[in-house]
């Protein structure tokens, strides 16, 4: 996981280097923090959506005309619950890095975007509070932490609309993971027995509301 930020890291100062190079008279670098709602869409289980939050680095560059390009790097901590046996909240929680290369069309010059592109994750393990993991998840014979290690590396799809001035902008956007979170699950035959037989397939979803303060 620290090897994969390093290089993560490294790739984003590369790409600020050439944005600053291409587009000297465009670019800006941005910090952005914020607050995110994630859910897990997965007919294995009830699921809920938390609140979580994630904040990170982007670089804006002129791109073509009303086209701009953004560079960016999100750190984020989302959560999203599962009901119990009992009834009772199992909250997740996973923590990672996501790098995104994103089209930009200035729909009203330097105040109002439509962002969209591709996002990569890269995440670790689930987490669940010690008093929670040997409860059992609804309609499954699976324990809490039985789930814990989800796939680490994932692809997501960014929608976002931002709207301000060069300085400061409010960003809302929403990311859908197009490939399969718990796939990982699946390459365990005993666990797949205790999900009464069902493969494991979830996809998260995650809707952002941030603040970028452009340098």
């Amino acid at each position: 996981m620290n090897k994969n930020i390093i290089i993560l890291l490294l790739l984003l100062s590369t790409s600020i280097g050439f944005a600053q190079y291409g587009y000297r008279d465009g670019n800006r670098i941005g910090i952005s923090a914020g607050l995110s709602q994630t859910t897990l869409f997965t007919n294995n289980f009830d699921a809920k959506p938390e609140l979580g939050f994630s904040g990170g680095l982007s670089v804006r560059g002129n791109y073509y005309n009303n086209w701009s390009m953004i560079y960016g790097m999100q750190f984020f901590s989302n959560n999203f619950s599962l009901e119990s046996a009992s009834n009772q909240k199992l909250k997740y929680n996973i923590q990672g890095v996501k790098v995104r290369i994103l089209f930009s069309y200035n729909i009203v010059e330097d105040h109002v975007s439509l962002d969209f592109g591709p996002v990569l994750q890269i995440n670790g393990k689930l987490g669940v509070a010690a008093s929670d993991e040997d409860k059992i998840i609804k309609g499954t014979l699976l324990r809490a932490k039985d789930i814990e290690d989800v796939s680490t590396v994932s692809g997501n799809f960014y929608l976002g609309v931002s709207a301000g001035n060069k300085t400061v902008r409010a960003v809302l956007f929403y990311e859908y993971g197009f490939t399969n979170f718990l796939n990982k699950l699946n390459k365990n035959e005993d666990l797949e027995v205790l999900n009464n037989g069902d493969e494991f397939k979830g996809n998260l979803g995650t809707i952002n509301a941030q603040v970028v303060f452009n340098l």
